[in-house]
């Protein structure tokens, strides 16, 4: 059996997005409390991972099924729409990587108790829900919200919780600014499927707002986290957020690339550099915060 259909299925290029939210959520306790729970960190890193790679395995299954990422799909191929892969195969293989997120979120469960226990269970359901069920997130506005909502806020609080038994103001704020960088990177996915997503029935915020109003979100969600810096920088006894700072003209240079480049294959380097900046400002703040 070869493995290049299943990391093609796994996108294993994105699992940064999963890993930067752990990596900022523990600076950040650490900063603010100097606590952190090396062993409940590591376990929510593997966890956070696996349930991505599970919503990505669902994700190339369910679309498929449902008559996405067809020959006019300017995407990087799908494993499943291409025939390399059955779709009971990849969802089985979705369903295992849940399973064990599952088993790593009730020890996880026992170190931060109901509140994680809570996360834990909408986490699993959310990415499912992604692409499953009879109105699947994917396929309405709701999707970047989603991302803000668990790979950033979710998953920074989760950790910081999981560290120091609370949740403070400048988690939630370091969390939104965390997860609109990373719902940066579905939007520049849905915008460059706009059309191949359009004939399928779907309905994402790229398609309801068209190109014009969707390059000026891309742009809010780039540069509000760095307007967030100046309230984390305020609630910090400790630390520095500066170091994200370094992020900005990389930034910027992406907004005026989307602005600039037409809508077609070229969108996929803007997908996997707008990526690399969510990585990049991650861990420059994270070493901010733990100076």
């Amino acid at each position: 059996m070869t493995l290049s259909p299943w990391i093609m299925a796994a996108r294993p290029r994105t699992l940064s997005l999963s890993l930067t939210p752990v990596v900022v959520g523990a600076a950040l306790a650490w900063a603010v409390e100097r606590e952190v729970h090396w062993q409940a960190v590591a376990a929510a890193l593997v966890a956070s991972m696996l349930i991505q790679l599970a919503t990505n395995l669902h994700n190339d299954a369910a679309d498929s099924e449902r008559g996405g990422d067809g020959a006019d799909r300017i995407g990087p191929p799908r494993a499943t729409a291409s025939g390399l892969l059955s779709a009971t195969g990849v969802k089985r293989v979705a369903i295992a990587c849940f399973a064990l997120a599952a088993m790593i979120g009730l020890y996880l469960a026992l170190v931060g108790g109901w509140p994680i226990l809570l996360l834990g269970i909408f986490s699993i359901l959310s990415g499912w829900a992604y692409t499953g069920g009879p109105v699947p997130i994917a396929y309405t506005p709701l999707g970047e919200l989603f991302v803000v909502g668990f790979f950033g806020l979710g998953a920074v609080c989760g950790i910081y919780w999981l560290c120091t038994g609370t949740i403070s103001a400048v988690a939630i704020e370091t969390g939104l600014a965390i997860g609109l960088l990373t719902s940066a990177v579905l939007l520049v996915n849905n915008y460059r499927d706009a059309e191949a997503d359009a004939r399928v029935g779907r309905r994402t915020l790229a398609i309801m707002a068209g190109p014009g109003l969707t390059a000026w979100i891309y742009a809010g969600l780039m540069l509000f986290p760095f307007a967030l810096l100046r309230p984390i920088a305020d609630a910090l006894p400790r630390g520095f957020v500066w170091p994200a700072l370094l992020a900005l003209p990389i930034t910027i240079g992406m907004i005026y690339y989307f602005a600039r480049e037409p809508r077609g294959r070229g969108f996929n380097r803007v997908l996997v550099r707008t990526v690399l900046t969510q990585l990049l400002f991650g861990m420059l703040l994270s070493v901010g915060l733990v100076l």
